[in-house]
């Protein structure tokens, strides 16, 4: 493999993914309308408008919008949504820019193989220009990093993948590994024809602090390991990870299944 393209919060930063989380549950909360942390999670990843339109799509919500105001959430609501959205998440957004356990050392041992480190995000630039920055203070900085507002559209659409081996100058997409924590990540690194891992641990999909990690009874965790699993696989993921430090491992059987000829 030439490059690993990895997702930002609840990949690499962030671990549990947590915040957007917030934000998304306040802006709807303002408007009367209660999300469930299960609903604000289920379009993480996306470009962040589109996860508030997505949001807005799910049927409970939807319903709950018209029995609150006698008709569905329009692109108008949406956009509001958003406008308070942006300025919320941005005020905090430093805060949630620790790189994961693991994180850091994976990309040294990742770059002792040369093995370059690309990046793509839901996050618009804006935004990223604040999470890179406290990222790299404390040790991580990609060699390329893409977001939605320099491509056509974000995930699960490919364009920010194919960005990244442009930036990174790494050809074809299938010696590229995608790594991310949400189903449309899985999605994303599929559409580009990259060999994709999905990630457990830190992961939107799971959704749970370290705290709540090393704390949870084993059978709890275990049962919660094996639905996040099962989401990620359904997605696209050619494999899972308990935890982003267990990528070595995969990407030694990824070699192996590369070199017999085969392709993602």
């Amino acid at each position: 493999m030439k490059a690993v393209v990895f997702d930002w919060a609840g990949t690499m930063v962030d671990y549990g993914c947590f915040a957007p989380l917030a934000v998304f549950l306040q802006v709807f909360k303002k408007r009367g309308i209660e999300l469930t942390a299960a609903e604000a999670r289920e379009p993480m990843g996306m470009l962040k408008r589109d996860h508030i339109q997505a949001l807005c799509k799910m049927e409970r919500v939807a319903a709950l919008w018209q029995e609150r105001y006698g008709r569905v959430p329009n692109e108008a609501d949406v956009d509001e949504l958003y406008a308070d959205f942006e300025p919320m998440l941005m005020a905090t957004l430093h805060e949630y820019a620790t790189p994961v356990p693991g994180a850091i050392e994976l990309v040294g041992r990742l770059r002792e193989q040369g093995i370059k480190i690309g990046s793509t995000t839901g996050y618009t630039r804006e935004m990223m220009n604040v999470v890179a920055a406290s990222a790299k203070q404390q040790g991580y900085e990609p060699d390329a990093l893409v977001t939605p507002s320099e491509v056509p559209a974000g995930r699960p659409y490919p364009w920010m993948c194919y960005q990244n081996a442009i930036l990174l100058d790494v050809f074809p997409m299938n010696e590229i590994v995608k790594v991310g924590d949400t189903t449309s990540d899985m999605k994303e690194g599929r559409n580009a024809g990259m060999w994709t891992v999905g990630v457990l641990k830190g992961g939107s999909e799971l959704g749970l602090s370290l705290e709540e990690v090393t704390s949870m009874p084993q059978e709890e965790l275990d049962k919660r390991l094996a639905i996040a699993t099962e989401r990620l696989m359904a997605a696209g993921a050619h494999y899972v990870i308990e935890e982003i430090g267990c990528l070595d491992e995969v990407l030694k059987n990824i070699e192996m299944r590369h070199t017999e000829g085969e392709r993602p």
